[in-house]
């Protein structure tokens, strides 16, 4: 895995910013990429060395966490038990309202929710802030997202 040092980092602000729908599904999916141990390569992402082998064995290629079901319910199954609420506990978040209930939503979430379990493994502090994605409006859609997002299936 790369060095803690050299991944992006992860701020109450940046993942306020996942969730209000701010920034593109690919960048959401390279923050857990990177995590995993995916490394880039000129046209994807694909496991590395330090990939855990249940994740490197079901997706080679890093997979797309919030377009595709598979890979996020990986994702929601990896998160440990005690660190199941840390979306409400640390960031107040009581989930999105019923009109605002869509697969790519709740898929940020359960990222989001990872990411934090991430920093709870490690006793890393969650910083309020940090760098930011690049800034997007909230898509006009949410079912189809920000152009460029991949179709969620």
């Amino acid at each position: 895995m790369k060095d803690v040092s050299d991944l992006w980092p992860i701020s109450r602000a940046l993942l306020m910013q996942i969730l209000e729908d701010r920034c593109s599904d690919q960048f959401v999916c390279e923050r857990i990429w990177e995590r995993l141990g995916y490394v880039p390569s000129s046209q994807d992402w694909t496991a590395g060395d330090n990939t855990p082998a249940e994740w490197a064995d079901a997706f080679p290629q890093a997979p797309q966490v919030i377009a595709e079901r598979p890979p996020s319910v990986r994702l929601t199954r990896s998160i440990a038990k005690e660190h199941k609420q840390l979306l409400k506990q640390q960031l107040q978040f009581a989930g999105y309202r019923i009109g605002e209930l869509y697969p790519r939503r709740t898929r940020r979430a359960t990222a989001v929710n990872w990411l934090l379990a991430w920093l709870a493994e490690r006793a890393e502090p969650l910083e309020e802030q940090g760098p930011l994605a690049p800034e997007l409006p909230v898509p006009e859609d949410p079912v189809t997202g920000h152009p460029g997002d991949r179709a969620v299936a």
